[in-house]
């Protein structure tokens, strides 16, 4: 299986290319059937390659597969190729599965939208470009990748275009990640100039030769990381993604939880071996990522919109991801993106069954009572949220605790205690969307709560196999502290062998602390759990006084980030652009233009009004012609 794993990005290939040129009076299941089948077909691969890697010595666990060279020019050479370790097939079994769930939710969803089957092609297409992007063997192959997930997000996000609004929301997600892959892009460009190639493997030895806080590794750091702070979402570039809830939401499914935003933290984890040997760098990453977590996490608290709390709640858990980066603790990274994958999938289809219960209701203020209305959808969101609010036994706890421990073992107290009140706004504000949607009585219209359904089964089916795995799914990871393995920490260990070692030596002998850090952050995320009942189900005083105080206000406009933005970037660039358009484009260069036009239209008229059609002028003009000529060659000859 190993052997055929190149196939596993072209499946969904093949049904972009079906459904696009091929399908074009077939029905809506044919369509939504062959492009799921097409994921399907990814996964099952995955598998089959996971499984038989996993028969392998851990040290033989790597395969190259070259296709063929795609760039030769001078010295540079870069193939199509890919690389199967642990790392790479974690993210496509994780990509290609969790996709499969979103595509199959996606054709019960989608029911009747007239852009049916080109919305079909459009996430065939996004989960083409993410599984490019995290099997290739190179940096180029995985920027190819990176760019074309980034265009699936501008044509998803975008995909009611008519709407003025949801087409703003995807052009900026676009315009947005274009300041991030610049950096990505230089980091290549200084990649190659400085060890002469850009493949994965040729780099790892290369790179250990350099001196720890090298210059050069350090810039190299600095530039990819200010590729993942676009693609993932990080401050100060967060600011697409909320928006990018205009999408159909199992759209915001996808990118939250399989593809685009967990880009950044793969690509890190994937260069470890530069951001290693560069302290100053790593440093950077965990101030971001663990500012970020907590930054997020206050702007969830008084969210309404159900998707956007959610939104937020991907920024702040990414922030995590960068925070556990940061501290030299990648594995416990790659951890919680896949726990954040089941979770995180699991409630923006869950969200997504809300919206399609209220006929596209997201306001959570008119909302409330649906737990008797809407069973399985009430049960399998509580099981996601329990897990991101990191109660003990589920998927969040184990992850999210490992992240917690690691930063506050490396001597990294201050991002600690971000963190910890990070995880405690997470628990808070995940609950009160609980209570606010869930429970009590129905707060919209009649008309609407006559119309409260349970969605159909290609909806729920999905819902309920990511609550399995959000309760469950943390176990392959249970860490020594609790007597387990962590096989996946072992799994992962070839990759990131001496990161994983220095962890070992670093925190061995330290269980006590870890035991008591452990209860630490379970009893905060108890207390957000009952604060959030104590003012929403108890209908607090506390939450009308809060609501109409200055800092209720602030975090309601996010901090007004948006419209900073647009004041000191936007509309100075707008304006500067228009002044530029007036005086230079239009007034220099199209006067430029239009005066040579002019003067070789004057001279082609005169050229054009000597064309008499007058045998007797041309006769002349001949003559005279000749006279010149004569005229010239005497004086040439006798002077």
């Amino acid at each position: 299986m190993l052997d055929l794993a190149y196939l596993i990005p072209f499946f969904p290939l093949l049904g972009v290319v079906l459904n696009a040129f091929f399908m074009r009076r077939a029905g809506e299941k044919t369509v939504g059937v062959l492009a799921s089948g097409m994921i399907g077909l990814s996964f099952l691969f995955a598998c089959g390659a996971f499984f038989t890697m996993l028969g392998m010595a851990p040290a033989s666990r790597r395969l190259e597969i070259e296709l063929f060279t795609w760039v030769a020019a001078g010295k540079f050479e870069a193939p199509v190729a890919f690389l199967i370790d642990p790392l790479s097939l974690v993210m496509m079994l994780v990509v290609s599965g969790v996709s499969f769930l979103i595509h199959v939710y996606s054709i019960g969803y989608m029911r009747g939208d007239p852009g049916f089957r080109r919305y079909f092609v459009f996430l065939n297409l996004f989960v083409f470009f993410m599984l490019l992007l995290v099997m290739g063997g190179n940096f180029l192959i995985m920027f190819v990748g990176w760019e074309g997930v980034g265009l699936c997000s501008y044509l998803l996000i975008g995909f009611w275009y008519t709407d003025d609004a949801k087409a703003t929301a995807g052009k900026k997600a676009f315009i947005v990640n274009r300041i991030g892959d610049f950096g990505f892009l230089i980091a290549i460009f200084l990649i190659w100039t400085s060890f002469g190639t850009v493949q994965f493997t040729k780099l790892i030895p290369m790179a250990s030769l350099y001196p720890v806080g090298s210059g050069v590794i350090t810039a190299i750091c600095l530039l990819l990381f200010m590729g993942a702070v676009g693609k993932s979402a990080q401050f100060p570039l967060y600011v697409w993604l909320p928006d990018a809830m205009a999408g159909p939401t199992p759209v915001s499914a996808l990118i939250h939880a399989a593809t685009m935003v967990t880009a950044g933290v793969y690509m890190v984890a994937r260069a470890n071996f530069f951001f290693t040997l560069s302290p100053a760098a790593m440093t950077v990453v965990a101030i971001v990522g663990g500012g970020t977590a907590l930054f997020a996490a206050t702007i969830g608290l008084v969210q309404n919109d159900i998707k956007k709390v959610l939104a937020y709640s991907t920024v702040s858990q990414l922030g995590f991801m960068f925070l556990a980066c940061g501290v030299g603790a990648y594995v416990a990274a790659i951890f919680h993106l896949v726990m954040h994958a089941f979770f995180k999938g699991l409630l923006f289809l869950g969200s997504g069954s809300v919206i399609h219960g209220m006929s596209g209701e997201q306001d959570i203020r008119h909302m409330g009572g649906l737990k008797s209305k809407m069973p399985v959808t009430y049960w399998t969101f509580l099981a996601g949220t329990l897990a991101i609010a990191g109660v003990p036994g589920l998927a969040g706890f184990f992850s999210k605790d490992e992240i917690l421990w690691k930063t506050f073992s490396g001597g990294q107290t201050v991002l600690w205690l971000v963190g910890l009140t990070a995880a405690f706004c997470t628990a808070f504000y995940m609950f009160r969307l609980v209570y606010l949607t869930f429970h009590g009585k129905f707060r919209g219209a009649k008309s609407a709560e006559h119309h409260l359904h349970e969605s159909p089964r290609t909806m729920t089916v999905p819902l309920i196999i990511l609550a399995v795995l959000s309760v469950i799914g943390g176990y392959i990871g249970l860490p020594h502290i609790l007597g387990g393995t962590n096989p996946f920490g072992q799994w992962l260990d070839p990759v990131m062998r001496p990161v994983a070692e220095g962890e070992v030596m670093a925190h061995h002998g330290e269980a006590a602390t870890e035991v008591t850090l452990m209860i630490v952050s379970v009893l905060i995320a108890l207390a957000g759990i009952y604060l959030a009942h104590s003012w929403y189900m108890k209908k607090s005083e506390t939450v009308k006084a809060l609501g109409e105080s200055a800092l209720h206000t602030m975090l309601l406009n996010k901090y007004w980030v948006d419209e900073i933005y647009s004041i000191g970037i936007v509309q100075p660039f707008v304006k500067g652009s228009e002044l530029l358009a007036r005086y230079f484009d239009m007034g220099t260069i199209d006067g430029l233009v239009n005066g040579l036009g002019s003067f070789f239209s004057w001279v082609g008229g005169g050229v054009r009004r000597m064309q008499t059609g007058v045998v007797q002028n041309y006769a002349l003009f001949m003559g005279i012609g000749l006279l010149a000529v004569l005229a010239a060659f005497l004086m040439t000859t006798l002077g």
